[in-house]
Formats: structure tokens, C-alpha cells, sequence
């Protein structure tokens, strides 16, 4: 006998449809459950590497500038030296002078080159205190990058260790969510997965509870739930959008709420109103 071919989403009734929606959110909600177990591990793990990387270029920015730093050290004791050269010619030109106008230029520029070497000197030594300093940033930057890089590993053990464990369920739960999806007509899958993604626990399709939304918990007219025991339609919540099914087609068995028995008289009190 010939095995029957698939049906063809849009030829399916709304009852299936429904029940593969539903079928489909169980899959997937047991999906978030198993990215549940890895808690906050894979936004810590995004964290330490954003901060690791943070701190790996406020480093190689101060090592940057303890390179500029030492050229500009460089070039000021060179400066320095040649104002020395410079100050000894002039001092052995005084000796020579023939006027009081040529031993007043040359002491001046004696002067400036002697100012010009303090103020040297003077940035020399800020410029040492400020590579001091960068250097024991850059000291307290690469311990706490040591630091971070052990948390991450650890980190990454456990989520890994996490992983191997749900990966063979989580597989399998994906391609039977694919394949199911696959009998989903486009339009109706898109709706869900708009609905799923808009909500905060990523539920797109629940049944009703206590003549309630399962989603929202606001009640539901009666001609509306009556509608959606029928099953001729997709019907939403008005409230929050989640489609809604009935108990029955979710495959829930709700309890019924116990009645209420009627209270019995006492003797004493039947007693008193027989007499009265």
C-alpha cells in the first residue's frame, strides 16, 4: 500500500493547526528550559571577554604613551645637552668680548639656554612620574586582566560541562521543532513566532484556566471561550495576543472545583425552630 502524501499546511482543518502550534510551543518551551539551566553563565562569559578585551586596550593605549613619553624625554635631554655645549662655548666667547653690548648678548643667551635646561629638567621629572604612574596602571590592569582571564575559564568549564550535557537533547528537540514547523502554514508560524518573541515568558500559545487567559490571567467572555472550544477559528487574547486553545485539545485535564456541601443543622438549632 502506498504511503499517503503530507497534507499541505493550508489544507489542514483549524483543529490541527492548533494542536501542531500547540505540539510545537511545548518543543520549544522545553528548548528555553534547557537554555534556563545555563542561567546567566553565557552573559558572564560575554562580560569577562568584553572586559578582558576593555582592559587589553587601555594597556596597549598606555604603553602607547609611555612610548611618546620617552621620545619626548629623549629629545629634552638631548636639548639639554647641546644648551650645555652651547653655554660652555659662550663662556669661553666672554673672555674675548670687545664691548659691553657682546658681553650683554652672550650672558643673555647664556641665561635663556640655562632657563631653557631647567624647564627640561622640569618636564623630564614629570614626565618619570607620569611613566611611573602609567606603569603601575599598567601593572594593576594586566593583574586584573590575569584575574578575569582565570574567572573566564572557569566560567567557560562550566558553561561547556552545561552544553555537553543538554547538547544530544537540545539537538533532538530542535530538529523535531523543524519538522513540525514544517506543517505550520508561513503565515501562521510567523504570527507565533512574533507573539513568542514579544512575550516575556515565550509563550505563544496557551489554553484557558479559570475561564482566564493562560497567558495573561484576564478572563475571557463566555461566548469567546465557547468560540475557542469550537475550534472553528484561531482566536487571540485581546489582551496580551497569545493565541488560546481549549484544555481539552492542549491534552490538559483541569480539576473541577469541588462543590460545596450543604451545611447540616445542628439538633440543638432544629430543635429551637421546631419549638418556635
Amino acid at each position: 500500500m502506498a504511503r499517503e502524501s503530507k497534507k499541505d499546511p493550508q489544507d489542514l482543518s483549524i483543529e490541527e493547526k492548533l494542536k501542531n502550534l500547540y505540539q510545537l510551543q511545548t518543543m520549544l518551551s522545553e528548548i528555553d528550559k534547557i537554555k534556563t539551566l545555563r542561567g546567566e553563565l553565557p552573559l558572564e562569559v560575554q562580560d569577562l571577554e568584553d572586559e578582558i578585551e576593555g582592559l587589553t586596550t587601555r594597556i596597549e593605549r598606555m604603553q602607547a604613551d609611555m612610548a611618546a613619553i620617552q621620545e619626548e624625554v629623549a629629545r629634552r635631554r638631548v636639548a639639554i645637552q647641546d644648551n650645555k655645549a652651547n653655554i660652555e662655548r659662550y663662556n669661553s666667547q666672554l673672555d674675548n668680548v670687545r664691548n659691553n653690548r657682546e658681553y650683554e648678548n652672550l650672558t643673555k643667551e647664556i641665561e635663556y639656554l640655562e632657563l631653557d635646561n631647567q624647564l627640561n629638567e622640569k618636564k623630564i621629572r614629570e614626565a618619570t612620574a607620569a611613566m611611573e604612574n602609567k606603569q603601575e596602571e599598567i601593572r594593576r590592569c594586566s593583574d586584573n586582566v590575569t584575574e578575569r582571564r582565570t574567572d573566564l575559564d572557569i566560567k567557560k568549564s562550566e558553561l561547556d560541562e552545561i552544553i555537553s550535557e543538554t547538547r544530544a537533547e537540545e539537538e533532538k528537540l530542535r530538529e523535531r521543532s523543524k519538522a513540525l514547523e514544517a506543517t505550520i502554514e508561513p503565515r501562521l508560524l510567523s504570527s507565533f513566532k512574533r507573539i513568542r518573541k514579544n512575550s516575556r515568558n515565550g509563550l505563544g500559545v496557551v489554553y484557558v484556566q479559570r475561564d482566564a487567559c493562560g497567558g495573561c490571567f484576564n478572563k475571557i467572555p463566555p461566548q469567546r471561550q465557547l468560540d475557542i472550544r469550537m475550534r472553528k477559528k484561531i482566536i487571540v487574547c485581546e489582551y496580551c495576543g497569545r493565541i488560546m486553545i481549549d484544555p481539552e485539545l492542549a491534552g490538559v485535564q483541569l480539576e473541577k472545583p469541588a462543590e460545596e456541601k450543604p451545611k447540616r443543622r445542628s439538633r440543638k438549632k432544629a430543635a429551637e425552630k421546631t419549638e418556635g
